[in-house]
C-alpha cells in the first residue's frame, strides 16, 4: 500500500477572465502552459484527473486530483500551477480521498 496522500484543487477563472472574447494572447499561452503542466504531472504520475465543468459563467471550475507525499508538495504544485501562479484563476487545495475509481 502507498504511503502517498490525495488531493484536491479547484480553480476558478478569476471573474474579469470570465468572457473568454477578451482575452489576449496572454490568456491563451497561460492556458496553454497550464495543460502543459497538468500533462507534465500525469507523466511524473502525481495527477490522477484534471477536468472542467463545461459552463462559461461565474460557476465554472476546474478540478485537478493529485497523488502526491503530503499537503505541502500538493500546496507547491497548485501555487507553480501557470493558470494560479500568473493569477488567471483563483485555487483551492483540499485533503481527498477517492472513494471510487
Amino acid at each position: 500500500m502507498s504511503d502517498k496522500q490525495e488531493f484536491i484543487y479547484v480553480i476558478r477563472l478569476q471573474p474579469a477572465y470570465l468572457d473568454r472574447s477578451i482575452w489576449t494572447d496572454k490568456e491563451n499561452n497561460i492556458i496553454e502552459e497550464h495543460f502543459q503542466y497538468l500533462l507534465q504531472l500525469k507523466e511524473a504520475g502525481e495527477l490522477i484527473l484534471a477536468g472542467r465543468t463545461q459552463t462559461s459563467d461565474e460557476k465554472t471550475f476546474g478540478i485537478v486530483i493529485l497523488r502526491v507525499d503530503n499537503e505541502l508538495e500538493a500546496r507547491l504544485i497548485m501555487e507553480q500551477d501557470p493558470a494560479v501562479a500568473n493569477q488567471l484563476m483563483t485555487s483551492e487545495l483540499y485533503p481527498y480521498s477517492i472513494a471510487v475509481m
